[in-house]
């Protein structure tokens, strides 16, 4: 337990009383220059980094017609003051996502709007000074990118957006934050977060086989690199060895098992996640979107499905096809991408998976709707569809199952507090108080319904919530993954 005081659960929420100042200190550990290095960034402050830095504002005020609309469009209503799960944990007022983007907004106005160049005073803008870049840095590492904020905003200003600008700046200029910067490298030379080569990877996979036919009697398979396979399955890396992920792989390929559906990982791309959308640099998403699309050519595969991964999913949903594609070497009669719930929930509505609810009957079960699939991506054929199809997966495996508060929930779900480049230990203080609204909400069905679960399709919401129960009083075991739940409950071997 790190050395800071847990915000505590009351019986009703309660908006903080503002501190200014009360996570100034936060900040996450600058990226080495090797780091900077493998994503085309300097690897230390650039001398002239203030020039650079108006610069690249100027580049991306340019390049995004969306970035000069939030950054004019802002008229300081406060609907989103209340909104930001770190703020409402923190009370720091520079955690008010409007607060947030005035960071970037007072300097945009400085260089680039005629009253901020010649009346600075009169329009709140301000010098680019090293105090205002180490407050840019502080600060846009502490938002997640969720957009809750944008749900609310009558304009439709996307802090996201303006965070991500934020990041692809100070990386420019050499103030890349080190977590997301490193697992991008990772990605790059070897092919997943985690940095795990083929070998290893070959290895578990093969433990998972062996398990699985111990636990069942049935030979399951979690093939990798297999040619003319009809699924290429990208899954985020977590998926290959931590709890609870490794329980949704296991039950993905029960489910590619019982379906009769031949499909594969691959070690060139055994990664989903793509931490460019974090740092705002699209090159390195695109880069990294890329390995993807040479997996899916060089195995000769029909379909690509995503695993559980949030902003994973909002990638892969929003921009594979502009960022990798034409995709159109694939399949037509499936949509590109997939999601795994997709797979799965068009498989128990057509009756082609039995499953034993009473399997999971000692669990009482609530979902966490993770942000990346709540506001910037759907699933099926209907609007809302990333609301209904998880929890419609999880009713065919559970008798048991609540939601948690409907302002808690679908598009206006809080945060886990650890996504957006944030899941580093640097920054436990700021994780911790960050997943106090869902926390809350949580407190509320465990102490109303008796729940004892929490389910996530989020690899980093999963990690997150690992971490962070445990300072609330739950046990780090009570999140689990979704396909956890359709693993527990699918009757393997011949159809009744």
């Amino acid at each position: 337990m790190a050395k800071f005081e847990t915000p505590a659960l009351k019986e009703y929420p309660e908006i903080p009383v503002v501190q200014p100042g009360a996570m100034a200190h936060s900040r996450p550990f600058v990226a080495a220059a090797g780091h900077q290095a493998a994503l085309g960034f300097p690897g230390e402050l650039v001398d002239d980094w203030q020039a650079v830095a108006i610069a690249k504002m100027g580049e991306l005020l340019g390049k995004y017609r969306s970035l000069p609309v939030f950054l004019d469009s802002c008229v300081k209503c406060g609907a989103c003051t209340d909104k930001c799960h770190y703020f409402l944990g923190t009370g720091d007022p520079k955690n008010m996502p409007v607060a947030r983007q005035d960071l970037l907004r007072k300097v945009y106005r400085r260089y680039f709007t005629f009253a901020g160049k010649h009346f600075p005073k009169l329009v709140g803008a301000v010098d680019l000074s090293k105090e205002v870049l180490d407050d840019w840095y502080s600060y846009y590492h502490q938002c997640s990118e969720c957009r809750r904020c944008s749900v609310f905003c009558p304009y439709g200003i996307d802090t996201a957006e303006i965070t991500m600008a934020a990041r692809d700046i100070l990386d420019s200029v050499g103030q890349g934050q080190k977590y997301s910067n490193e697992i991008i490298g990772k990605v790059f030379k070897i092919g997943n977060n985690l940095g795990l080569p083929g070998p290893a990877l070959e290895d578990t996979l093969e433990g998972l086989e062996e398990d699985v036919e111990d636990e069942t009697g049935v030979a399951v398979r979690y093939p990798l690199d297999e040619a003319g396979a009809e699924v290429l399955l990208v899954t985020p890396s977590a998926d290959f060895f931590a709890e609870p992920h490794v329980d949704g792989l296991i039950g993905y390929g029960k489910v590619f098992h019982q379906a009769g559906i031949r499909w594969t990982l691959s070690s060139y791309a055994s990664e989903a996640a793509n931490f460019g959308l974090f740092i705002g640099s699209y090159e390195n998403m695109r880069k990294v979107a890329l390995r993807i699309r040479k997996a899916a050519l060089d195995l000769g595969v029909k379909r690509i499905v995503f695993g559980e991964c949030g902003h994973a999913w909002r990638v892969a949903y929003s921009f594979l096809n502009t960022l990798a594609g034409p995709f159109d070497f694939l399949d037509p009669r499936y949509p590109v991408p997939q999601h795994i719930i997709e797979v799965t929930h068009d498989l128990i509505q057509r009756g082609a998976l039995t499953l034993d609810k009473s399997a999971n009957d000692d669990l009482r079960v609530t979902y966490h709707d993770s942000c990346n699939v709540a506001r910037a991506s759907r699933m099926g054929t209907m609007p809302g569809g990333q609301f209904v199809l998880p929890r419609e997966v999880i009713k065919a495996c559970c008798n048991h199952f609540y939601d948690m508060s409907p302002d808690t929930i679908h598009e206006s779900t809080f945060c886990c507090g650890g996504g957006g480049g944030l899941l580093t230990d640097d920054l436990m203080e700021l994780r911790v108080k960050g997943a106090l609204p869902r926390m809350q909400a949580l407190k509320e069905v465990v102490d109303k319904h008796g729940v004892t679960h929490m389910a996530a399709i989020c690899a980093i919401c999963k990690s997150q919530f690992s971490k962070v129960l445990p300072y609330y009083g739950f046990t780090r075991d009570q999140i689990v993954s979704v396909h956890q739940l359709v693993s527990n409950a699918i009757v393997l071997g011949s159809k009744q």
